[in-house]
């Protein structure tokens, strides 16, 4: 009998070693996520401010890891961005990559009809965080920064920054009305210009400027005319940034005169930077926003794995490096 135990124990502990000095292991596989389909959705317009950094982002996932891609692009329009995510549900897609911009209320129904259907929902941008509790496991993660805290960093700085004082004027130039966490990041500027107390003057971003910048220059010139002691501007959008120097230019502003701050690096946001007119920025690295939740599909598609989580709120730029980052800006990279 105590033959027999030491014989069967000396099997077992050799299977045992066997298991762990088998140097089994996963191979590299170029293209792995090839076969899978995919819905993708840069935001805006096609080669817009932003949107064309995202989909630079989606299209070298695309290259690198061999899923197949179909683009939507929304004009930043919530209810056609709706529209196109439930086409894209009713395509049969392995997965989607989307913005959280109409909000909880009106996404969470068609997130659970997606993965009820078998698809793979994640968000980037603006999140989804009910929805993510319940699907994270599934797949469902966020890539973007934390919106509010994010507007509430750059209020602060911005006041830190410039020297203003309480009871200057500020111009929050934003979003707040837009459902969902997408609206918090104008609300966390405001608390902060707020705290620091500030006068604020508040103007929501109108359709046809969220889609063109250009169209929002007769607004700015009418504020900045009718408040010529305005001390901050903040504009909470990547095109509006990106316009800092149409619009003080037409404004008559000089470089300087009024301290600029918002969201988001692009080229003209770069050269605005280098020419003094831009003061503050921060990068929230839109091109990761695009590739990391194709990565996200890829290896829930093909390995189970859950969402992911990650914060792109990179840094601010300023005139102290951003000539390091201008030719990345320049390619739409950063």
């Amino acid at each position: 009998m105590m033959k027999l135990t030491r014989f069967l124990l000396t099997a077992f502990a050799c299977s045992c070693a066997a298991l762990f000095t088998t140097g089994a292991s996963a191979e590299p596989v170029e293209k792995w996520c090839s076969g899978v389909k995919i819905a993708a959705f840069p935001g805006g317009p096609q080669g817009g401010v932003f949107a064309n950094n995202v989909y630079n982002g989606f299209r070298q996932a695309e290259l690198d890891l061999g899923p197949d891609v179909t683009y939507y692009f929304s004009d930043w329009d919530p209810n056609l961005m709706l529209q196109q995510i439930q086409q894209a549900v009713a395509t049969g897609v392995d997965g989607i990559a989307t913005y959280g911009f109409a909000g909880e209320a009106a996404t969470g129904p068609i997130v659970q009809q997606a993965y009820d259907a078998g698809i793979i929902f994640t968000t980037l941008n603006t999140a989804l965080r009910e929805s993510q509790a319940s699907y994270g496991p599934q797949g469902l993660g966020f890539v973007g920064a934390p919106n509010y805290l994010a507007g509430k960093a750059l209020g602060a700085e911005a006041v830190a920054r410039s020297g203003a004082a309480a009871g200057d004027k500020a111009f929050v130039w934003g979003l707040r009305a837009q459902g969902g966490d997408r609206g918090q990041r104008t609300v966390g500027v405001l608390d902060a210009l707020e705290e620091a107390g500030m006068e604020i003057i508040y103007q929501e971003i109108d359709a046809a400027t969220n889609a063109n910048p250009n169209a929002g220059t007769a607004t700015f010139v009418g504020l900045m005319g009718a408040n010529p002691d305005v001390k901050i501007v903040v504009t909470d959008h990547g095109g509006l940034t990106s316009n800092v120097g149409v619009y003080a230019n037409a404004a008559g502003l000089e470089p300087g005169q009024v301290y600029f701050a918002g969201f988001d690096m692009s080229p003209n946001t770069a050269q605005a930077i280098q020419e003094g007119f831009q003061n503050l920025v921060i990068d929230q690295q839109p091109y990761l926003q695009g590739y990391l939740p194709i990565l996200n599909i890829c290896l829930t598609e093909k390995y189970g794995f859950a969402g992911l989580d990650i914060n792109t709120a990179g840094a601010f730029v300023d005139s102290s490096n951003v000539d390091a980052l201008a030719p990345l800006a320049a390619v739409e990279i950063r």
